[in-house]
């Protein structure tokens, strides 16, 4: 048995093409069909469906992609422990979420899930389909993300926990100076400068489902489109028109944004923690324990103000 076959494996698994795969993993093509089939001849099975388009796995491949993601894992950190580094991969952990969380709520998160605990953490910042990918292919320990009853996150409940450890709202924000002059909803003969979000981005959808809901219709022009928040909000910084940012993204401004319309234009966003529960890694559970702690405490302090209220 060869690492590396692990290693093609597991790439071409999510990617489901062998040209990008091979280039992934800087490999002749040729070279990478020889080292995915002797896994195969290792295993007995035939792990690849290679009759479809695009690639995708037999069942004894998906049986055993979990396997190999765990087996890779232990030999990772086996290596790695026995190597004498003084940052031993053993106590870090492999986080993936959007990048407005990564930028707007991880440092201050990684001050209280580090505490204590001595890990270390690589940062594995994305759009949230990628951010889910890494998780489901074992490149990630823990995913963060977004979610709404609407635009649910599909994980099967039986291989990942989850845990809610927080809200962010997602509003409409304009550079001060612009807050009376583009008003929502604005008007047909006069149509609002909007900053959007690029099709198919989990936080356009979102968008999308607070334009629908809407009191009244907005008659808004797009000026400028992005995947990342960051991205739209410097651009409504700069004043060119309106941009919905997660309230994390917007405080990066300060005063110099301010938000358009009430909350009929907003919406609430939970955010979850997930992870394999077939995941051992020791690093990961201490952090684990420290986020279900922290949850149990939320609850019971919402439990007793609700109480007090009645």
């Amino acid at each position: 048995m060869d690492i590396r076959w692990l290693q093609d494996f597991l790439t071409v698994a999510e990617r489901g093409n062998f040209t990008r795969a091979a280039e992934e993993r800087n490999a002749s093509q040729a070279a990478f069909s020889r080292r995915i089939q002797a896994l195969e001849t290792w295993l007995g099975v035939t792990l690849i469906d290679r009759s479809v388009f695009p690639t995708r796995l037999t069942p004894e491949g998906e049986r055993f992609r979990e396997t190999a993601a765990e087996t890779l894992h232990q030999l990772l950190d086996a290596k790695t422990g026995l190597s004498g580094q003084p940052t031993a991969k053993r106590d870090q952990v492999v986080i993936a979420l959007p990048h407005a969380l990564a930028t707007g709520r991880l440092p201050g998160w990684w001050a209280s899930w580090s505490q204590g605990r001595a890990l270390s953490c690589k940062v594995a910042p994305g759009n949230v389909h990628d951010t889910v990918t890494a998780l489901v292919s074992g490149a990630v320990d823990l995913l963060v993300c977004f979610h709404h009853a609407q635009q649910p996150i599909h994980l099967d409940a039986e291989r990942y926990d989850r845990l809610v450890i927080g809200v962010e709202h997602l509003r409409p924000y304009v550079a001060a100076e612009h807050a009376e002059r583009w008003p929502l909803p604005g008007k047909a003969q006069a149509p609002l400068p909007l900053l959007m979000y690029s099709a198919g981005a989990y936080l356009g959808r979102m968008v999308d489902l607070i334009i629908e809901a809407a009191p009244e219709p907005l008659a808004g022009h797009r000026l400028v489109e992005s995947d990342m928040a960051d991205v739209l909000r410097d651009m409504a910084v700069a004043g060119y028109g309106i941009a919905w940012l997660p309230e994390c993204a917007a405080a990066a401004a300060g005063p110099k944004l301010v938000p358009a319309g009430g909350e009929a234009w907003a919406m609430p966003l939970s955010l979850v923690a997930y992870r394999d529960s077939s995941n051992r890694k020791p690093a990961l559970h201490r952090l684990w324990a420290g986020l279900a702690g922290d949850h149990e405490e939320r609850q019971s302090q919402a439990a007793a103000a609700g109480t007090k209220d009645a």
